[in-house]
């Protein structure tokens, strides 16, 4: 049975924030039902009541995997994979840093021009398949896993089963699968292959999320003078506010930190116009 909590608040928007604080999800991610919408009550104090709300929590039990999980998860990665995996993964994610905006690294030997995309082959497929498969078992139950080429790029879908947690919170499962698929097949071919892994089109739906938050932190930089930063963001998320953000010629965008999560800070440009000192005639 789904675990159900209540959260109340001056008004239902009230009663919501209050919701997403203490669980740590967004409105998105919230499935509530209103208990009440509330009263305003004579003159705002006789008679007011709160909103309030009844959510269903997450399941927090062992299938879910949290943040210190995906840490063990690539851990046990480094392990399988060694030191040269995780040179080559961060050299990768420089090379869409690039791309997006960040500013460049210190010069190093120039790379080989880059090889045109080759198709996905079926046993990379098998393979994809096969282990995301397996992962999905593990977490839920009636979850089936279909596969879409595209010449070098590999999506696989997974449909079926409880979405929210093979999700997790903030996307943070779906991630630690990706990663892990990713590995296994490029792992044993011989050509790159670019691996996503969605979950009833959760990553069209988390893109559009955080274009529209990047552009609302743009607009808060560019309002206050001041850069605003948005806290644990993972490789592909920075990618696409970097992307979002790259023609906007009144701000910038860098990736700051350490890890796999780094931050990502939004930075006003200074107006550069210049104002020439009046001159007066004697």
């Amino acid at each position: 049975m789904k675990q159900t909590q209540e959260f109340s608040g001056k008004s239902l928007e009230a009663a919501i924030d209050s919701a997403c604080e203490a669980l740590n999800l967004t409105k998105e991610e919230l499935k509530y039902d209103v208990v009440s919408t509330g009263a305003s009550g004579i003159f705002g104090i006789v008679g007011r009541k709160d909103a309030k709300i009844k959510v269903r929590v997450p399941d927090t039990g062992p299938d879910q995997a949290s943040e210190e999980e995906m840490e063990g998860i690539r851990s046990i990665v480094d392990e399988a994979f060694g030191e040269e995996t995780r040179v080559e993964e961060a050299l990768e994610l420089e090379e869409d840093e690039e791309e997006a905006g960040d500013p460049p690294p210190p010069p190093r030997e120039p790379r080989p021009p880059a090889e045109p995309p080759v198709d996905v082959t079926q046993e990379s497929v098998d393979l994809g398949r096969e282990a995301l498969q397996k992962m999905a078992d593990l977490i839920t139950d009636d979850a089936t896993v279909e596969a879409e080429t595209d010449q070098d790029r590999l999506t696989l879908k997974i449909e079926g089963g409880n979405a929210g947690i093979l999700i997790g919170r903030k996307g943070q499962t779906l991630d630690a699968m990706q990663f892990l698929t990713d590995k296994i097949i490029n792992r044993k071919s011989e050509a790159r292959v670019r691996v996503k892994v969605d979950i009833e089109g959760y990553m069209e739906t988390r893109k559009s999320n955080l274009k529209h938050l990047a552009f609302k932190m743009a607009e808060k930089a560019k309002k206050t003078g001041r850069p605003a930063t948005i806290n644990q963001m993972s490789a592909q998320d920075r990618r696409i506010v970097h992307l979002a953000l790259k023609d906007d010629t009144s701000v910038r965008t860098q990736s700051m930190g350490d890890g796999y999560y780094r931050r990502l800070v939004i930075f006003p440009k200074k107006k550069n116009s210049f104002r020439g000192k009046k001159r007066f005639r004697r």
